[in-house]
């Protein structure tokens, strides 16, 4: 348990399912106080039974209106935000002999604009706190597939690609208002979404795997968070190979695919 000295103030959005879940049961433990944002309320409500140091703020990530107001609600609650860990996330994968524009706007809206959303809301309260005297601390789950291109992860691959951009460079111009910045690239992790996937994954880790390396990652304020290490250095690694290697490789992935 932290002492009071250490209890933050902690906005975590994707809150009732998978890393979210494992993060936040870890952190009210701790005694934060920690706002859960969520799309249902019941299961938000199930979380913090029990626990005065919750806050439950029930929202769709991709609704712009609902995710100002939560900044709202969060600003009258708390002054300020200690740290901030914009987590949901979905994920479906294209199928380009079907080609779905749909599907595409769908991934796109909680993973980017979701998160995009919720910097817009949190970045006030981050301030607020800065100018008490703390080091404030905006966190962001992106995945190991923005270091690299995959087979069908044309939507969710580029969702995440683009919010690992959108925070670099939001890192560069908070740097001078003393807003830290950190990027959460995990692997394959155990939850009901990767439970969906059709393919295999390679070594996979559970939720409080992923949730110790997260909270050990955000406690050393590390610009990247990335697990399990093993297999995020070999992805990152293929990620930079000559364009013509990484077709090759991806040409590979896909057709082991297709055998599936």
């Amino acid at each position: 348990m932290s002492t009071a000295s250490d209890r933050q103030r902690i906005w975590l959005t994707g809150a009732t399912s998978g890393i979210g879940r494992a993060l936040a049961e870890r952190l009210l433990d701790e005694g934060h106080r920690v706002a859960l944002s969520a799309r249902s309320e019941t299961a938000l409500g199930e979380l913090a039974a029990g626990r005065d140091n919750a806050l439950l703020l029930p929202l769709d990530v991709a609704d712009r209106q609902a995710v100002r107001q939560a900044g709202e609600r969060l600003g009258a609650a708390f002054g300020g935000l200690d740290l901030v860990i914009l987590n949901a996330g979905t994920c479906e994968y294209l199928d380009v002999r079907d080609f779905d524009v749909d599907l595409v706007e769908r991934v796109f809206a909680p993973n980017f604009f979701g998160a995009v959303y919720g910097v817009a809301a949190a970045l006030p309260l981050l301030r607020r706190a800065r100018a008490e005297g703390g080091r404030p601390l905006l966190a962001a789950t992106s995945s190991a597939a923005a270091y690299l291109p995959l087979p069908r992860a044309e939507a969710y691959g580029a969702s995440k690609a683009a919010l690992s951009h959108f925070l670099e460079s939001l890192r560069l111009d908070l740097a001078a208002e003393g807003i830290d910045v950190s990027l959460i690239h995990p692997g394959f992790v155990k939850t009901p979404l990767t439970d969906r996937n059709d393919f295999a994954m390679p070594m996979r880790v559970t939720v409080d795997e992923a949730a110790t390396a997260i909270l050990e990652g955000l406690a050393r304020r590390r610009l990247d968070i990335h697990f399990p290490r093993r297999f995020t250095l070999l992805v990152r690694l293929a990620g930079i190979l000559p364009p013509g290697l990484r077709l090759r490789l991806g040409r590979r992935m896909t057709r082991q695919e297709t055998r599936r």
